[in-house]
């Protein structure tokens, strides 16, 4: 029999990816397939691993989607379940991983270990090669990448018989592979933005009806509250935080068209902001906000190696989540600094899946001039980086990935020609025009950007901003040897 390790299983797993040429087929076709096919395939492939959808009821799913702070909400929501039931078991399910790929499956807060992964995996592995038969002759033997992933949090789920989970969509909602729970407990929706236009539409009323459909058909309750604590049989509530307009018109359409049990807008928490000052919420629920931990997302890490050198980490990567990006950094008390001294900046940068790098930089620049008049600061936007990297999101010096970080999505010559990040450097320097060209650095991986830090000094520290990309940072994180830190 062959090796059944943890890496054996990062491999397999890695061989389900779609590769670049495939994927600019099917955007470019506007194919679709993967939509009519998507959660009738999901289904069959629940089945051939030995699951009914009614089984999945008894994880108790919160679902949550959105286009920005939909990996945040879940990590909140884990840690209000755990402070609230101490002696529940609580899965968690969110993409991406930074680091390593069992991150998105956890326990208690805690990812799965390598030998639960590998056990779990090769357990769903099996039962997919042994149970061939399928309905559509289209349908592939496995899975996509994702597709898998999702099946193997269900299986572990069920296996390890969770009490609660919460569940991150991947990517929309309608379609996504999450979304073949017939009845979780509740449907949120967080922040919505324009981001996926290939899958998911152009539009802001597009994306909302995308997001919409993780909304469930059930039975018409009066009210949330009595849904959610007096008759748990019945109903599926949706709710959505405050979105523009057209969005929540959308919204409140799908939850009536599919026949939610009710549907509600919440009201931002105002004390939310600054909870050091009080709020009107349990001391349980504040613990739980303090103490959850969401690493890659306005994180500051101090390099324990490179005793001049603070990381901070911010995978933001939609106009949106950048402008908050950019009021977290350029404030006093992160990358402004306080002293006297300027601190040397940089930023590393990237992008992927087709967006718009120079629409994001221009998001940034934006935002360092918002925040240096806000902050009557004397220093100037064009100057507030003293360098810049764009770099790929390759992991390692001699061209190769972490075995969980790989990728073959990123099409061959974009990635030997630097393609993008040359793209990047010109924008830049039409964006800031006398940005000195000798600081502006295009590299071929994460290794190199590392390296060039370390290179630097300064009285005041070396403050380096990742940000464009979860798996840039991720990747910043291995190879700047930040893990047990940052994790």
């Amino acid at each position: 029999m062959s090796s059944r390790s943890y890496k054996d299983a990062v491999e397999h797993l890695n061989s389900l990816q779609t590769n670049a040429a495939a994927l600019e087929a099917a955007r470019a076709s506007g194919s679709s397939r993967l939509s009519e096919f998507a959660i009738p395939e999901m289904l069959e492939y629940l089945g051939r691993i030995g699951y009914s959808p009614h089984d999945l009821n008894a994880l108790n799913v919160i679902h949550i989607t959105g286009t920005k702070g939909k990996g945040s909400t879940s990590a909140f929501t884990d840690s209000i379940l755990r402070h609230a039931l101490p002696s529940a078991r609580i899965g968690l399910y969110t993409s991406p991983h930074l680091v390593a790929v069992r991150e998105r499956i956890r326990i208690n807060g805690t990812p799965i270990s390598e030998e639960q992964f590998a056990t779990y995996f090769f357990q769903i592995w099996d039962r997919l090669v042994a149970n061939d038969v399928r309905q559509f002759p289209s349908t592939s033997l496995m899975p996509g990448y994702f597709r898998f992933v999702t099946l193997l949090a269900f299986h572990v789920f069920l296996s390890l018989k969770v009490d609660a989970t919460v569940l991150e969509v991947g990517v929309g909602g309608t379609y996504d592979s999450t979304n073949i729970v017939p009845k979780p407990v509740v449907t949120g929706i967080t922040a919505l933005g324009i981001d996926h236009v290939t899958v998911l539409g152009k539009t802001l009323e597009e994306i909302a009806w995308q997001k919409g459909g993780i909304f469930k058909v059930c039975v018409r309750t009066t009210s949330m509250i009595s849904s959610l604590t007096s008759n748990p049989q019945e109903g599926v509530p949706a709710i959505t935080v405050n979105q523009p307009v057209e969005a929540l018109r959308v919204l409140e359409e799908r939850a009536h068209a599919l026949k939610a049990s009710s549907y509600g807008v919440i009201p931002v928490e105002p004390t939310l902001s600054n909870i050091e000052l009080g709020t009107e919420l349990s001391d349980t629920f504040v613990t739980a906000l303090k103490e959850a931990r969401w690493p890659g997302r306005c994180q500051t890490v101090k390099d324990p190696k490179r005793q001049n050198v603070t990381w901070y980490l911010d995978g933001a990567h939609t106009v949106e989540s950048l402008e908050c990006c950019m009021q977290w950094f350029a404030s006093p008390k992160v990358g402004l600094g306080q002293g006297e001294s300027k601190p040397v900046r940089v930023l590393i940068f990237n992008c992927t899946s087709g967006r718009s790098g120079s629409s994001f930089l221009g998001t940034l620049h934006s935002g360092i001039t918002a925040q240096l008049s806000l902050h009557k600061s004397d220093e100037t936007p064009n100057q507030f980086f003293d360098y810049v990297i764009f770099c790929t999101n390759v992991t390692y010096a001699d061209g190769h990935f972490k075995g969980d970080l790989t990728t073959v999505a990123i099409a061959e010559d974009d990635l030997t020609q630097l393609k993008t990040q040359h793209e990047l450097a010109t924008a830049w320097s039409s964006l800031v025009s006398d940005f000195p060209a000798s600081r502006i650095h295009v590299l071929p991986s994460i290794e190199h950007a590392v390296n060039e830090i370390e290179k630097l000094q300064g009285p005041a520290g070396v403050k380096v901003l990742v940000a464009g990309s979860l798996h840039l940072v991720g990747g910043a994180i291995e190879a700047s040897g930040l893990s047990n830190v940052a994790l």
